[in-house]
């Protein structure tokens, strides 16, 4: 992709270090706002394979209703795309920091709404259907939390601590799944026999006090500096600019296709591993507390191995981390799978262990900034959102599902072969695409020609 001479007002800081109050400040909202947005989306996922299916589908086959509560997990997936370019055009255009703070709110609400929801016994129907509308509120707020949290470490770190900065976004991904997965293993052995009678609705309650305490340190964080140096030479033109999606996929849709199919290997792992690997492990008699323990320790492994892998990409590059991290994936696929499947705590502990925690933090370290790195400034949290999202959709959305259905159809190891399918098609996508790791953050500013012109 070429690149143009930037402003030296939109390089990256002259400080080479994070630890200052305004950096320590950023990078702990981006972690933070990333822990609570994914708290409240991966306890969806969690409640999916293990109660959703017995609580809005209980009068379906335990094979039917399993597969119905994934499809409702699957629409929020479908959702985060939509959410990525709704929030990624306000965010190009109006504010990073806004868009940020709307997130957050709109995922308080859902996420509490679905802890009030009755069930299906109770209001029939109507129960499923508002619990699909509010996973598509969740599906929005989320598709454009990860953008923002990303830019906003990026754009204000030096450059050559871009890919670690950029990585607390994501590292907050795993540690809202490890919050959310130790909350709802202590609520199920203190509730006991009630914890599906009422017992799950306190981890989605009690997003409300995360919430709070996330927005009051969300809103004392400073705009983007790139932003608002893009913001500022835009003024006097800026009614004349053109939505950035379609710029996007106008100037830049080689960058989405290769950054998408990047990121499928890292968005399946996760989905068969942490939804479609934890019904398969309780379904083979592992203790559910024993399985959602395991997962929480798996995300701790995650946490760890992301920020190292972001790190050695600053030195290395993004492409070299991420083949690393593909090769690793494509070799333990098989030998997860058996893991997953011999019914012991051990065998399900080993398979995400290495699978979720060592071969999915690899591959997201490097994936917020080697994704980012690519669009330039005026249309990088649309471009972005973009490729992300619409990874997490595919990858991670229909993933059970599709594992769930090729069981029944031909056994686990045909899901072996698409999974072994998509990350070497992740590989051949960061292979063949360009390393940004070396680049200049902010593409120019368009000038009032081109604005006219389009």
């Amino acid at each position: 992709m070429s690149r143009k001479k930037i402003s030296p007002a939109l390089d990256a800081p002259a400080s080479e270090t994070l630890n200052t109050k305004d950096l320590r400040r950023v990078l702990g909202s981006s972690l933070l706002g990333s822990i609570i947005e994914y708290y409240d989306f991966i306890l969806y996922a969690t409640a999916a394979a293990l109660i959703f299916d017995k609580v809005f589908f209980g009068n379906l086959t335990p094979g039917l209703a399993l597969f119905a509560s994934f499809g409702t997990l699957a629409v929020g997936y479908v959702a985060r795309p939509l959410g990525g370019l709704i929030f990624g055009h306000f965010g190009d255009s109006v504010s990073r920091k806004k868009m940020l703070v709307l997130s957050m709110m709109m995922m308080g609400f859902a996420t509490i709404a679905i802890g009030l929801l009755p069930s299906t016994s109770t209001i029939g129907v109507a129960a499923p259907v508002i619990l699909v509308l509010v996973r598509l509120v969740q599906g929005i707020a989320v598709g454009g939390e990860w953008g923002g949290a990303t830019l906003m470490a990026l754009e204000h770190a030096p450059a050559s601590k871009r890919g670690f900065a950029a990585s607390f976004a994501n590292a907050g991904g795993p540690a809202g799944g490890l919050l959310a997965t130790f909350v709802v293993s202590g609520v199920s052995a203190v509730t006991g026999d009630q914890f599906l009678v009422w017992g799950w609705r306190i981890p989605f309650l009690f997003s409300a006090v995360l919430i709070a305490v996330g927005l009051v340190i969300r809103l004392k964080v400073a705009e983007s500096p790139v932003f608002k140096e893009l913001d500022s030479q835009a003024q006097g033109v800026q009614k004349r600019r053109r939505a950035p999606i379609l710029r996007v996929l106008r100037d830049h849709p080689r960058i989405v296709a290769i950054t998408l199919v990047a990121t499928l290997g890292f968005y399946t792992c996760q989905g068969v591993l942490t939804s479609w690997g934890v019904s398969v492990a309780v379904g083979e008699g592992v203790d559910r507390s024993a399985v959602l323990n395991i997962k929480g320790l798996a995300a701790v492994f995650t946490i760890v191995v992301c920020f190292w892998a972001a790190r050695l990409s600053d030195r290395i590059g993004r492409r070299a981390v991420l083949t690393l991290g593909g090769v690793l994936g494509v070799l333990w696929v098989f030998p997860a799978l058996y893991l997953m499947h011999d019914g012991t705590a051990w065998g399900f502990m080993l398979a995400v262990v290495v699978g979720n925690g060592v071969v999915q933090g690899i591959l997201a370290g490097p994936i917020g900034a080697y994704i980012s790195e690519l669009f330039p400034a005026d249309v990088r949290y649309t471009g972005a959102s973009l490729s992300y999202q619409g990874a997490a959709t595919l990858g991670a959305g229909f993933t059970p599902m599709i594992a769930t259905a090729l069981t029944l159809i031909g056994g686990f190891a045909w899901v072996g072969v698409f999974w072994v399918a998509i990350l070497v098609f992740g590989l051949i996508a960061v292979r063949v695409g360009p390393e940004g790791a070396h680049s200049k953050l902010a593409g120019a500013p368009l000038k009032d020609k081109q604005l006219q012109s389009r």
